[in-house]
């Protein structure tokens, strides 16, 4: 044991030496190497510089010579031109003193960087431009006929101290430049010195490398023995790795599926909140909306029957007043549909007529700067649809045109037929088709607003002025009809939008071309104590007030809390007519609270939206749907009544 210590320490003290050494070595080499980079860059830089300044001094030299060939060319062809008087000699001399001028500009700009050279260029621009004045004089003389004074002119100015200073700034110019190059040249050669230097200094540096991987080598040699002895700790702990390795990445497989399945699950359930909160709010809206048309209704149909005398013009503007809110029950309806709560209810009709019998309608929507033209090229085809969608379709398609026009403009609506290949509009099946062409000129849509015009609640109105769900509607009422929708547009060209609707050959009924008519009324009948549940005060009132017109017995609850007070305060009951939906407590937990006190009372629940209640909350008891007209409240009235009636005999049976 005490031999074994010394030992361990030996081989740990060979082990440092072994460390130290190659530690040093490597801190030399890299040392070594960095200086000789640093050094060859350096020669690299100074040697492309030197290489650069020769050929910026030959460049020099060049344009020299060829400034002083163009100036002699210039003067030989003045000389012929003077001899000849040949006009083209002369444009030649005029050429060649402008290639000599334009020589003189590039010496300059290459002269810029050295400022003995460059006031030297400057000079020669002086003496250059008299030199010109004193030749263009002489080629005048020749110019205008003036052959002896030219003659003068020309040996004259061919010794001028003008030529010869252009001469003499030129050799100076050169002879500079050469001494310059012979310098360079020296500096480029001792550049390539300097480079042979580093050249054997680098050898010598891979004399070193060797000699290190020598030792490197010696030394792994030496290691091999202690390395070998560490072999089988390092196999067993490879083995050990690889299995822990293996198990890691089980567990992380495992992971990552788990977390994909919560990711599956979360988008589900996204999607699942985002459905159901659109059906809430469509729901809502039409709630609301349905409230305010009964309350419309009920009090126009209550002036109608209050009326003393029979005025026509009284009574064809409260025939208007009902049939526009009949259309806006209608688009009540189309929401509702939108919303998946309330489904279609086809019939044939004849898609030229329904236009037709809509002109006043579009006229009034869209006001008298629009100008709406009717075509009918359909051949009398016949549709299968829900004429009350389809009306309200065409209206939000005029509407959204007309505000495309900004208010102005013209709409064309176009009724065709047309026989469609499988897909080829949308998911349409081959066959016969009818098409519902509405085209505005107003400003178009872009590629990127065209994609998105189907998306519920996707609008490029401002805040207030839509909802985003007119062609979405659209598109789910022509589609939920079997049909397709196409939409041809461009910036500032206009939309057209088609809606191809599958043929119908049935037989046409009349309901198919008949407008929207108002129900008649009803005659009274038996009268009935009734308790009206109804949160809204304004339906309330109305309802009351419809009931007593009609001979009942009213009274008003607005809280259907207090329902059972009210109950108790009757002296009889034959009726609870109660809205569904309502703050605090719905109609069916209302109606489900009071039920032993209601043996032999009929109910009548009251409701604008079938989604409020499930028939198994509502019991399956009747449904008056809102907006009622009074006709519609007096039939329910008897109904719910002599339902309730038939019921008792048959459980006392």
């Amino acid at each position: 044991m005490s031999d074994a210590i010394p030992s361990l320490e030996r081989s740990v003290h060979a082990k440092n030496w072994r460390l130290v050494l190659l530690g040093a070595l490597a801190v030399a080499g890299v040392l070594v190497l960095g200086a000789l980079i640093l050094i060859q860059q350096r020669s690299d830089l100074e040697r492309d510089r030197a290489i650069a300044l020769q050929q910026h001094s030959f460049e020099v030299i060049l344009r020299a010579n060829q400034l002083s060939g163009g100036i002699a060319s210039a003067e030989a062809a003045l000389g012929r031109y003077v001899v000849s008087a040949d006009r083209n000699l002369g444009q030649q001399y005029s050429d060649q003193w402008g290639k000599a001028g334009e020589q003189l500009q590039r010496l300059r700009q290459l002269t810029g960087d050295n400022p003995t050279l460059f006031a030297q260029v400057r000079q020669l621009q002086r003496v250059f431009a008299e030199r010109g004045k004193e030749l263009d004089a002489t080629a005048l003389y020749t110019t205008f006929k003036r052959n002896s004074d030219a003659f003068g002119a020309y040996y004259q100015v061919r010794e001028s101290p003008a030529r010869k200073q252009v001469e003499a700034i030129l050799d100076d110019i050169v002879e500079q430049e050469r001494q310059r190059l012979r310098d360079r040249t020296r500096a480029a050669a001792q550049l390539i010195e300097n480079s042979s230097y580093a050249s054997r200094v680098l050898s010598g540096f891979g004399l070193v490398i060797a000699l290190g991987a020598v030792v490197f080598g010696w030394l792994a040699i030496e290691a091999q023995g202690d390395r070998a002895l560490a072999d089988a700790d390092a196999a067993w702990e490879r083995e050990r790795t690889g299995q822990l390795r293996e198990a890691v990445a089980a567990a992380t497989a495992q992971l990552r599926e788990e977390a994909r399945e919560r990711e599956v699950a979360e988008a589900k359930l996204r999607q699942a909140q985002k459905m159901d909160a659109v059906g809430q709010l469509t729901g809502g809206i039409a709630h609301d909306f349905n409230n305010m048309l009964a309350v419309v209704l009920g009090g126009v149909e209550l002036a109608r029957r209050q009326i003393e005398s029979d005025p026509r013009e009284a009574a064809r503007h409260l025939d208007n007043a009902m049939e526009g809110a009949h259309r806006a029950a209608a688009l009540t309806r189309q929401l509702l549909a939108f919303s998946r709560s309330e489904s279609l209810a086809p019939e044939p009709v004849d898609a030229g007529a329904l236009i037709r019998g809509m002109r006043d309608l579009l006229d009034r929507t869209l006001g008298d700067a629009i100008r709406v033209e009717a075509q009918d090229r359909g051949l009398g085809w016949r549709i299968w649809v829900d004429r009350h969608q389809l009306e309200n379709a065409v209206l939000n398609l005029a509407v959204n045109a007309r505000d495309a026009m900004n208010g102005r403009g013209s709409l064309v609506i176009t009724t065709g037929e047309s026989r469609l290949a499988a897909n080829e509009v949308g998911h349409c099946a081959a066959g016969d088709y009818v098409s519902v062409a509405v085209r505005d000129d107003g400003c178009g849509m872009t590629p990127e607003v065209l994609e998105r015009v189907f998306e519920p609640f996707f609008t490029t109105k401002p805040v207030g002025k839509g909802t985003g769900l007119g062609l979405s509607q659209i598109f789910g009422f022509v589609r939920q009809s079997g049909g397709g929708i196409a939409i041809e547009t461009a910036p500032d060209a206009g939309t057209t939008v088609t809606l191809y609707l599958p043929r119908y050959k049935g037989a046409l009924t009349g309901s198919a071309m008949a407008p929207v008519a108002i129900e008649p009324a009803e005659e009274k009948g038996d009268s009935y104590d009734i308790l009206v549940v109804e949160d809204d005060p304004r339906v309330l009132a109305a309802t009351l007030a419809a009931l007593r017109e009609l001979g009942h017995r009213a009274v008003g609850c607005a809280d259907p809390l207090h329902a059972p007070t009210a109950i108790e305060a009757m002296a009889s009951l034959d009726l609870v007519m109660t809205d569904v939906l309502m703050p605090g407590q719905t109609g069916p937990e209302m109606i489900a609270g009071i039920e032993a006190r209601l043996a032999g009372v009929a109910v009548l629940f009251v409701t604008g939206f079938t989604g409020e209640a499930s028939a198994e909350q509502l019991r399956d008891r009747p449904v008056l749907r809102k907006p009622f007209t009074v006709a519609a409240l007096s039939r329910a009235v008897r109904e719910a009544v002599a339902g309730e009636a038939q019921r008792m005999g048959q459980a006392a049976e």
